[in-house]
Formats: C-alpha cells, structure tokens, sequence
C-alpha cells in the first residue's frame, strides 16, 4: 500500500512559478518497489493527462507542452518528489495529481491540488 500527499498548489499570475511537493507513504514504499513517480493534470472538461515522470533509474520524462518549464524531481530520503514549474500559462490550469506506479502493476494518486494561473 502507499498513501500519496501532495501540497503546493494555488492562484499565480502568468509567467509566475509553483512548486508541488507529493510525499509518500506505507508499508510498499521503497526504492527498489516503485517503478515511476508521476505528475498528471485534469483540466475542466478534458481527461487527465501526463505532465512529467521520473522511472526508478532516474530517467525522465515530460509532456511537450511543459519542457524547459517543469521539473520533475525525487528526493528518495524523504520519500518525496517534486514538480517545480515556471513560466506558468493560463493552460497550465488544472488539478495537478501525482501518481506512484509499483513495480508489480499497482499504482496510487493523490487527491489532487488545484493550480490557477491568471492571464
């Protein structure tokens, strides 16, 4: 089992910076468990989508609508990882959720945070 967290979201100005942070937790929460830690967004109306990932080994990938603007990172001590956004655009607004996906197929999300970029 592991309980995802996360925290960050909010109202910016376009052109602003967020920082999401989602923290991991339970009994399956290990390094050599998780396969990929994972940010999607769902805008009003539309499905929702992958924003960045980060595999075990590092490796990471981004929509292209968010390269050279997002960062996807990890912090295995704190069982944490990250999004840092910048440049923000009134597309960017979403409900942000982070998703852990384990190495034997089971994956879990977080209860989302909202992020509102203003024009």
């Amino acid at each position: 089992q592991v309980q995802l967290v996360e925290s960050g979201g909010g109202l910016v100005q376009a052109g602003g910076s967020l920082s999401l942070s989602c923290v991991a937790s339970g009994t399956d929460v290990r390094i050599n468990t998780i396969n990929t830690w994972a940010w999607y967004r769902q805008a009003p109306g539309k499905q929702r989508k992958l924003v960045a990932m980060i595999a075990s080994g590092m490796n990471t990938v981004y929509t292209d609508s968010v390269k050279g603007r997002f960062t996807i990172s990890r912090d295995n001590a704190k069982n944490t990882f990250y999004l840092e956004m910048k440049s923000l655009k009134p597309e960017d607004t979403a409900v942000y959720y982070c998703n852990t996906r384990l190495s034997w197929g089971p994956e879990y999300w977080g209860q989302g945070t909202q992020v509102t970029v203003s024009s």
